[in-house]
């Protein structure tokens, strides 16, 4: 069984990015990192002036959302993301997770670090609510240009928006490898797309180049402060996304990741919204809809398609993401076992989780319903991406003075400047928590609950194991040589690297034998993504046919015990599968008024144990060749 995550230090071990040229790389990035981000422009700028608080659509104001979009794209992606964050990777793998293994493992067991882990995790529960009102509001704010060309369709929106959502759900059982290829020249004519609307567009009102001046910015917030501070809930959609950039380090690398944004999205992003606001000088009632609005009456029909498209694949990233942090969350001891099915013999990262595609198919439906349109759902959005935001930045004080070692003042400056940046972003997406900010705060608080409960859950169970086990050498010394010994191998698992594991002792009790040779096997999940191939076994040989393995896995891994046991060498004779029996406890536990969690957590935590996938599927252990052997344990 899996033990305690985050342990020590593993040696280096990089992700699989640093083998492909850095421009397919690029290329790969542009389809899947930008897609979230690249899609922006259908909704940001609309919702900044016409959304839940309304300015008008003058001068002052479009040069002045302007100016706070263009310069929040410079301050979170380029400068805080691009320049800063990206250079805080776990051995090349980033997001909320790996970045919280990287500091609990180089902090160790300081007074802290439990606030530091509780930051992680509520990053990650946010992060669920994120990948589950970017489909809707993406696909949805596509299809709705269907309305510009014709009224007639509007009445089509809503079915063609969820026949696509089924859709997209329906085909990840495939995989995403074929797709992917295509996911990149997509893109690519996608964002050239945006920037030959915006360069058309802004050739009839260059004028609109001067709302790049910080001061339009400024002056938004000396003659307005209320409104522009709200207007910062929508302003901040035109950096949604961003976490993408540092999530999927580990597929691209760093500097494909830059090169794609600063020379490809930004340039693209910045004329194709700089064109909208040139388009509302001239015709304000284009407030409607500007990025449709923007294209001649011939070419909006295709670019429904177009954007249609993009949005599929926006979906898709954050999907693959979704899969990609449960598969962490499980491997660092926040999720029970649930089933990953890897859908490419190539790439490792090509995963399929059933579970968490069937839950957010139903729950992305159920919201693109409910709230109907765009702007709707614009309201909600923001709460979960402004707040992952904000904990990545008091991630990133820690990392940058505790394991960077940077001087306190420069720590502390840099910072500060994020958390107040950041900070005001999440403050002003807080005043949408009544208009639909709760949706995706629920989720979120429901995620927590979920993650905190399961990994407190199993300290629990490991503590009261613990008290009550017997050490290997007690054991060995009073049983053993007064039972028979059967031929063959026996592989007990155990969650915990020390003492007798219960399977073993339920064993004794009921069949009264030994096999000549006894394995005591735990899994440890290392706070690395990768384990080198080398490092992978640790064997301790006892006495009287006894050993002692610990398998080492890093959290990106995929865990197959029999596949390691058969190049394991150092253990007796090589391990031959119909001579190896695999024996596991089950634990049916029974919650109590014991001091540790809550009585609805620990029922919950029975409930999720209980419907956990079994470890023989997990550790993809041969059906026949395994034994479970049940106990009840009161927690």
């Amino acid at each position: 069984m899996m033990a305690s995550a985050l342990p020590e230090e593993t040696p280096h071990a990089h992700g699989s990015h640093v083998q492909e040229p850095l421009s397919l790389l690029a290329l790969g990035a542009l389809g899947v990192v930008f897609g979230d981000i690249g899609t922006s422009p259908l909704y940001a700028l609309k919702e900044s002036l016409a959304g839940p608080h309304p300015l008008p659509v003058d001068q002052p104001h479009i040069f002045g959302v302007l100016s706070l979009i263009f310069w929040t794209m410079m301050l979170i992606v380029t400068i805080k993301y691009v320049f800063i964050i990206l250079r805080a990777d776990n051995h090349g793998e980033g997001g909320s997770l790996a970045l919280l293994a990287l500091i609990a493992r180089r902090l160790g067991a300081r007074r802290w670090t439990a606030g530091i882990i509780m930051l992680g995790v509520a990053a990650t529960a946010l992060f669920y609510g994120d990948a589950i009102i970017t489909p809707a509001i993406s696909v949805l704010s596509a299809v709705e240009g269907l309305s510009t060309v014709s009224d007639t369709f509007t009445a089509m929106v809503m079915p063609i928006s969820i026949v696509i959502l089924i859709g997209l759900f329906a085909i990840q059982s495939y995989g995403t490898a074929k797709v992917g290829a295509l996911f990149g020249p997509i893109m690519v004519f996608y964002f050239a797309v945006l920037a030959v609307l915006g360069v058309r567009s802004v050739a009839t009102h260059p004028a609109i180049l001067g709302s790049l001046n910080p001061m339009w910015a400024a002056r938004f917030f000396l003659v307005d402060p209320k409104l522009a501070f709200l207007a910062l809930g929508s302003v901040v959609l035109a950096v949604t996304g961003a976490e993408a950039l540092y999530a999927d380090m580990g597929h691209f690398g760093r500097r494909a990741i830059s090169i794609s944004w600063l020379y490809i999205a930004m340039p693209c992003l910045v004329l194709n919204y700089m064109g909208q606001g040139a388009l509302l000088l001239a015709h304000p009632e284009a407030i409607e809809n500007p990025f449709y609005l923007m294209a001649p009456d011939w070419a909006r029909l295709p670019l429904v398609f177009l954007a249609t498209v993009a949005t599929i694949i926006a979906s898709q990233a954050v999907i693959s993401g979704a899969f990609s942090v449960t598969q962490q969350a499980i491997q660092l001891g926040f999720l029970p076992r649930l089933r990953i099915v890897n859908t490419s013999a190539k790439a490792a990262g090509q995963i399929y989780v059933p579970f968490v595609n069937m839950a957010l198919l139903l729950l992305v439906i159920m919201i693109t319903i409910g709230f109907g349109s765009s702007t709707k759902l614009a309201a909600a959005y923001g709460v979960a991406v402004t707040g992952t935001m904000f904990i990545t930045a008091c991630m990133f004080g820690v990392l940058s003075y505790s394991v960077w070692n940077w001087p306190k003042p420069i720590a502390i400056g840099v910072t500060g400047a994020f958390l107040i940046i950041d900070g005001a972003y999440f403050a002003s997406n807080l005043t949408k928590i009544p208009d639909g900010g709760w949706f995706p705060l629920l989720v979120a608080v429901v995620a927590f609950t979920l993650l905190t409960t399961w990994a407190r859950g199993r300290q629990i169970v490991r503590e009261h194991l613990n008290q009550s086990a017997m050490t290997m050498e007690m054991f060995i010394g009073t049983t053993v040589r007064s039972l028979k010994r059967v031929a063959g191998t026996a592989v007990f698992l155990s969650a915990s690297a020390k003492g007798v594991p219960p399977a073993l002792l339920h064993n004794v009790k009921h069949n009264k034998v030994l096999h000549e040779r006894i394995i005591i096997l735990t899994v440890q999940i290392q706070g690395v993504p990768q384990v080198p191939e080398e490092k992978r076994v640790e064997c301790e040989a006892l006495d009287e046919g006894f050993y002692r393995i610990i398998l080492h896995y890093g959290f990106m891994e995929e865990i197959d015990i029999p596949a390691a046991l058969a190049r394991t060498e150092s253990c007796g004779p090589i391990f031959r599968p119909m001579d190896t029996s695999f024996f596991l406890g089950r634990q049916t536990l029974i919650p109590s008024s014991k001091p540790g969690m809550a009585i609805w957590r620990e029922k919950l935590f029975a409930w999720m144990v209980q419907n956990a996938e079994s470890a023989m599927e997990f550790f993809k252990l041969p059906i026949n060749r395994v034994v479970e052997l049940g106990s009840q344990l009161e927690i």
